[in-house]
């Protein structure tokens, strides 16, 4: 081991994820963070280093909070997917059943599963850019998704519905319980199995909540996959659902306000065991059915995303092997599981039992490939359960 401050704690048998954590903070790439995994239902590893924040006394924590940004959807997800299992909610009926202003513009015919595999082409709400004023209201965003028109014909193609994805879902789940999906997730999730994990943090002051340090633009947009000019081009798909889709406030999302696309809250350890109650029991709980597992982890949208222009491939809200964020390569090909744009990651993958849950705050130092940071990690858990050896480390 070196001699890289780091706690928690490891079994023998993952230590090369301790390693490739310490590796982590020892090519300076991290300022805090925090790694776990879980193996068979129960914690293998749990690990976390570094700061909070600029103050070198706000040592990262186990509980320490993290924005999650795009595995947000995530929680989103399987959100729905209980309903669905509860026969609250279905796959295939249109969304206008449940919610009949939805089906102006054209979306008369759009379902869960459109919406879930990113095929329904609602994307943009450049015509009613999200205020934080309308996040905390709610209402004024489902009506602006209401008189949204889809941006291609729905199930025809697939395209990133960043911004856009957990507000549909939101208002599907608030139509059939009462309750915005934050509450939703809160109440039948987070709750029983105890996660440190938000969607609207309630009570700011009893969180201790990382400072997420922001990359570089021209750091950001270096990776080859990456198409820079569709992200400052204000006519383009890829500008108008996602920058030119909000107008927040300073650019910041208030730390209580359901954000359900991208603004979650969350440590690593919860992260680790949300997903493995997805692919087993966690004391005593599991999300999922198998079949729902199956089927969320069955390839929906292949290919050429309309939205970011890299290749993607979606399961039901997750992304599923291959594509540059989500390589086979790493070991992700029987796994699914969600990245984010700020560097953090989770996955599961049902073959080997493993759940795997990290976060950090110093940011993605590119987009469109996997970051090394949470690559180590990955090949450092598939080599712990005997999937790579040791000799084709890339840790």
């Amino acid at each position: 081991m070196s001699d890289i401050p780091r706690n928690g704690s490891v079994e023998d048998a993952f230590t090369e994820v301790a390693k490739a954590f310490e590796a982590n903070f020892a090519s300076g790439a991290e300022v805090g963070a925090g790694v776990c995994v879980y193996h068979r239902g129960r914690p293998v590893v749990n690990l976390w280093a570094g700061t909070a924040s600029e103050n070198a006394d706000d040592l990262w924590r186990p509980e320490t909070l993290g924005l999650l940004a795009s595995p947000t959807k995530a929680l989103v997800t399987v959100s729905a997917l209980l309903l669905v299992e509860r026969g609250l909610l279905e796959l295939d009926t249109p969304v206008a059943e449940y919610w009949p202003e939805f089906a102006a513009g054209g979306k008369e015919h759009i379902t869960l599963r459109m919406v879930l595999s990113h095929r329904s082409g609602v994307v943009c709400l450049d015509h009613a850019p999200i205020t934080n004023e309308a996040m905390r209201a709610h209402t004024p965003i489902a009506e602006a998704l209401a008189a949204a028109r889809p941006e291609w014909e729905p199930d025809t193609a697939h395209g990133y519905h960043g911004i856009t994805f957990g507000y549909l879902v939101s208002e599907l789940v608030r139509r059939r319980t009462g309750l915005t999906v934050g509450r939703f997730f809160a109440r039948e999730i987070a709750g029983p199995l105890g996660l440190d994990c938000y969607i609207g943090v309630p009570d700011p002051d009893a969180v201790h909540v990382a400072t997420m340090f922001q990359s570089k633009a021209e750091a950001l947009f270096a990776g080859d996959d990456i198409d820079l000019a569709s992200f400052i081009d204000t006519a383009s798909l890829t500008y108008r659902s996602m920058m030119g889709s909000l107008a927040l406030d300073g650019g910041v999302v208030e730390l209580v306000a359901e954000d359900p696309s991208y603004g979650a809250r969350a440590s690593a350890p919860s992260l680790a065991r949300f997903m493995a109650a997805l692919i087993g029991e966690v004391d005593g709980i599991r999300l999922l059915s198998p079949a729902t597992l199956a089927e969320l982890t069955r390839p929906h949208s292949e290919g050429h995303c309309l939205v970011t222009l890299t290749q993607c491939n979606w399961g039901l809200g997750f992304q599923v092997p291959d594509h540059p964020v989500f390589p086979a390569s790493a070991g992700l090909d029987t796994a699914f599981g969600l990245s984010a744009a700020t560097g953090s990651y989770i996955f599961a993958d049902p073959e080997y039992d493993i759940a795997f849950g990290y976060m950090q705050n110093a940011g993605s130092p590119v987009m469109g490939s996997l970051d090394e940071r949470p690559r180590r990690l990955i090949e450092a858990v598939y080599r712990s359960v005997g999937k790579f050896d040791t000799a084709s480390s890339g840790a």
